[in-house]
């Protein structure tokens, strides 16, 4: 992996990302960590234009950005306009607005729509990934919802989460192998446990392979390898990005 590819997913930080002046006050110290590019998702509002300046000012990338998923569907022309505001080229479904899926047709509805949006994102130069977390590891006739999302999508993208493959009960460096050339971005997210209860921590300080993972990713022509800890138990996120960035540039960096 090289220092380029590894992003920061801006999720971490919702909670100190909800002003333009916070924005401002949080993203040098993203940079000053080591991280060149960071995904796009949790932000309270700012104009494009802005958020790009204050990237652009502090040698960020904008590698990515999740969307609503509802807009992704049906209001496609939206996200585009967006992204090409933020100079950016991928995006992802963050999550099955009609969840809980009630069975295989259903599935397959969100499907074609994902397809048809992916479609008109790729025509503009954009590509359109998937964000996936346990709920789509539920059989329906036979087949994971996840499969079924893939097989019926041929033009989606993945964005493969470790911690939700996890506790889906699969194996993260597998699925992320299934995907050769269809995978722009990786969410390396960690999994353990703690009193029987599933935990996200610091990326290395937990119990997925990382050597597996990351392996798996390169081979399979991942763009950006993202990290993200949607919940740091108390410790500063930014202290909890660090501690990941150490962990994969002294364990995975050319």
């Amino acid at each position: 992996m090289k220092k380029s590819q590894l992003a920061a997913q801006l999720y971490t930080l919702r909670e100190f990302l909800q002003t333009p002046a916070d924005v401002a006050k949080i993203l040098p110290q993203v940079k000053g960590i080591g991280y060149d590019a960071i995904q796009v998702s949790g932000m309270g509002p700012i104009d494009e234009a802005e958020l790009v300046k204050i990237a652009d000012d502090n040698g960020l990338v904008i590698c990515a950005t999740h969307e609503p998923g509802k807009m992704i569907c049906e209001e496609t022309d939206k996200v585009i306009e967006r992204l090409k505001k933020l100079n950016c080229r991928n995006t992802a479904f963050p999550y099955p607005y009609i969840a809980p899926f009630t069975g295989r047709a259903q599935v397959l509805e969100l499907a074609e729509k994902l397809n048809t949006a992916a479609l008109a994102m790729k025509k503009e130069g954009i590509n359109l990934c998937y964000h996936n977390h346990a709920l789509e590891f539920e059989r329906f006739e036979g087949e994971l919802v996840l499969e079924t999302i893939y097989n019926n999508a041929p033009a989606l993208q993945a964005e493969i989460d470790t911690f939700w493959v996890q506790a889906g009960g699969q194996d993260p460096a597998a699925w992320v192998s299934r995907f050769p050339n269809r995978q722009p971005l990786l969410h390396l997210k960690e999994f353990g446990i703690v009193k029987s209860e599933r935990k996200m921590f610091a990326v290395g300080n937990g119990n997925l392979d990382w050597k597996a993972i990351i392996d798996a990713g390169t081979r399979c022509g991942v763009e950006y390898f993202i990290v993200e800890q949607d919940d740091c138990n108390g410790v500063d996120p930014l202290i909890e990005l660090r501690n990941s960035y150490n962990y994969i540039s002294e364990n995975f960096f050319d």
